[in-house]
């Protein structure tokens, strides 16, 4: 009975309010959610637009001014490789001279010491022709003739030189020349040299010059 009961329209105006109000708070919360949003999608967009950097990449210069260095290498290259070929080319020919000198020099020093072992000879054939005759004979001039050929025989075998003489042995076209060919009634001497006209030399195995002979033909 001392208690007061409470107003209904109080209570029925704040249960009233308050469902309103909170409702236009969650409106407006979402309104400014969904601006914010909109903001960053517009942001993202901007970012990504072809006209803008490109995120991640760098600078690498144009095209042409690639392709220039390019040629530019390739030209030091080139021009690198093309002196080396011209030095090598200019060292070969330089070595080809002297080989070729050097050639000729030992060429020349080798017949010069030929010519050395033969002066001797060349004395005694001096002094054969010397001779006086009015104090020599036929044989004092023969003896001395044999032995200047002797001499001569032994320096020339001294220098690699071998002589062909091949009486008596079968014939050998790769040595010697048949000058002409003798009957014979002897078959076992059938293609055997019969006459050297002129005596053959090899030098070192190399045949100088070929044995002229004439060789027995049977039948």
């Amino acid at each position: 009975e001392g208690v007061a009961e409470p107003d209904e329209d109080d209570d029925a105006g704040e249960n009233s309010s308050n469902p309103a109000d909170r409702d236009s708070g969650d409106a407006a919360d979402q309104d400014s959610g969904d601006s914010v949003d909109m903001t960053s999608d517009r942001s993202l967009d901007d970012d990504a637009s072809p006209d803008g950097p490109v995120l991640g990449t760098e600078d690498e210069g144009p095209p042409e001014e690639d392709g220039v260095a390019d040629m530019l290498a390739v030209q030091t290259k080139f021009d690198e490789l093309n002196d080396r070929h011209l030095r090598l080319a200019a060292e070969f020919n330089n070595f080809r001279r002297r080989t070729e000198q050097q050639r000729l020099e030992l060429w020349s020093r080798a017949q010069a010491d030929l010519v050395e072992k033969f002066l001797d000879v060349l004395d005694d054939l001096h002094r054969v022709a010397d001779l006086d005759l009015s104090n020599a004979t036929v044989e004092g001039i023969m003896e001395g003739i044999d032995l200047v050929e002797k001499k001569f025989v032994r320096v020339v075998a001294d220098t690699g030189m071998e002589m062909i003489d091949p009486v008596g042995d079968a014939f050998d076209p790769e040595r010697m020349e048949a000058m002409m060919r003798v009957p014979t009634e002897n078959e076992e001497e059938d293609d055997v040299v019969a006459q050297v006209f002129q005596k053959g030399y090899t030098l070192k195995g190399i045949l100088v010059r070929p044995a002229r002979v004439s060789v027995h033909k049977h039948g």
